[in-house]
């Protein structure tokens, strides 16, 4: 704990801990008066001892805060709760009921991940070495739900004597939501809005991300500032076409999908074009417990699904299920795809390649020249994503051996589910002229650049970029 954990100014300020410059870890620290609030508390996810760092020692005392609001389920941004609440936190936990549901699941697939690398990490070393010590366990897993609190969008609620809160629909992910502050300090009330994870507008089986709510001080994301993602139908063009050359060649099809939101995508996609008699009649394994679980979530969570989304879930073909979709649990089935001389489409966890059952079909196919390796998800610098999109005509997959790379590698940056930098600006547009300030986070400094040129160029006149640790305050 430093200094700052006992400062509680009069002024409301955000102190930005997580996704400053960066795409992971994202965790924001509202302090008003005497309240403290935490938006999201997600883990950070590259590589190296930093990071482990980062994840084990927040940069204030958890016992000091009075609530914590999550904007979705993902990792990234709700990661990190089971730490916190093993660190003394005891408030709430505010998120709609959809994200409450998943980080069920979510958080007790990282918390059986956190003991793997912990057993890992361990060998070798003495006893009690902190490096092989879980992050967080199943029990402390169960304590952070116990303190979740379920509001409904749309909803104003006091959540401390003097800050209401209010969740939108962000249209990114189920359950996924934009965070508005109400802030009531000294004669005045000041706004703050939170973007999270922006979604796109005309996504298939969730509604369009609401306006965003007006505010004093905006935190938003931007992820793809400066890029433009093709037009989903586009993207359903080429898997349609990929898939067809793979099959009639006799390969099979791997696509690296993160369990939430991507995997439902695309297996929604895969099924459409298999209702339209445009896919061949090969078997599709989603290899991903965690997803399988995932998907029954979202027959229970209609309210935040699109009209059409609910409709394909309550009608005689539901897109999550069918006669050729399969979803693989156990160990021994996962292997036996590894032997599958069959063509077949493999959707596996997780989207960047760097943990899963992904990995085992990759080291098994990547060196055959019918397979084609389909890559849905952004893909950060020095993940096994990354190095297969390299120009090199090997990779190394789990372990020390070069395997050639004769299998085709494509890139379809269209299924994702964030806003890109066109929905970005028409997003914020709607604030220009007014005494907004407008931080971006959640991407790295280059996007996020790009985005602010063209919102100032839009008529937005305070648009920063914050780094780790900056505070800026919301007069």
């Amino acid at each position: 704990m430093n200094d700052e954990s006992v400062h509680r100014p009069a002024i409301p300020n955000v102190t930005f801990w997580g996704g400053a410059g960066e795409v992971t870890g994202t965790m924001h620290l509202v302090a008003a008066g005497p309240r403290r609030v935490l938006l999201d508390c997600g883990l950070h996810m590259e590589r190296g001892g930093d990071s482990r760092r980062r994840n084990r020692e927040f940069p204030f005392d958890p016992k000091t805060l009075d609530a914590v609001v999550l904007s979705h389920a993902h990792i990234d941004h709700s990661g990190n709760l089971p730490n916190l609440v093993r660190q003394g936190y005891r408030g709430p936990i505010y998120c709609t009921a959809a994200t409450r549901d998943l980080i069920d699941l979510m958080l007790m697939d990282s918390a059986r991940i956190q003991a793997e690398e912990a057993r890992f990490a361990s060998l070798g070393r003495p006893p009690g070495d902190p490096a092989g010590v879980a992050l967080y366990t199943a029990q402390d897993v169960h304590h952070t739900l116990e303190l979740c609190v379920s509001v409904p969008y749309g909803k104003v609620m006091d959540i401390t004597p003097d800050i209401q809160l209010q969740l939108v629909d962000a249209g990114h992910v189920l359950g996924s939501a934009m965070v508005s502050l109400t802030i009531t300090a000294g004669n005045g009330m000041k706004r703050l809005t939170f973007t999270g994870d922006l979604g796109r507008p005309g996504m298939p089986l969730l509604r369009d991300p609401a306006p965003v709510p007006a505010c004093d001080l905006l935190i938003s994301e931007c992820t793809y500032g400066g890029q433009r993602h093709e037009p989903i139908a586009k993207m359903a063009e080429r898997l349609r076409v990929l898939i067809k050359q793979t099959i009639d060649r006799g390969g099979k099809v791997l696509i690296p999908a993160f369990s939430l939101g991507r995997t439902q995508t695309i297996v929604h996609c895969l099924q459409q074009l298999r209702l339209a008699h445009q896919l061949p009649e090969v078997p599709i394994f989603v290899d991903s417990p965690l997803a399988g679980d995932i998907s029954l979530i979202f027959p229970k969570h209609p309210e935040c699904m699109s009209p059409d989304g609910v409709r394909q879930l309550q009608g005689p073909v539901n897109f999550l299920q069918g006669p050729l979709l399969h979803y693989i649990k156990s160990v021994d089935e996962s292997k036996s795809l590894n032997v599958r001389r069959e063509p077949c489409i493999i959707v596996a966890s997780s989207g960047m390649g760097e943990g899963g059952r992904i990995r085992h079909h990759l080291k098994h196919n990547i060196d055959d020249p019918r397979c084609t390796v389909i890559l849905i998800s952004y893909q950060p610098r020095e993940t096994l994503g990354w190095r297969l999109l390299e120009r090199r005509p090997t990779v190394r997959i789990m372990g020390s051996r070069e395997q050639n790379k004769w299998a085709d590698v494509v890139s379809l940056r269209g299924f994702s589910g964030h806003a890109d930098h066109a929905d970005l600006l028409h997003a914020l547009s709607p604030f220009a002229g007014q005494p907004v300030k407008v931080c971006l986070v959640h991407g790295e400094y280059e996007p996020a650049q790009k985005l602010a040129n063209d919102l100032a160029k839009h008529g937005l006149e305070d648009v920063s970029i914050p780094e780790r640790g900056q505070t800026v305050s919301l007069v």
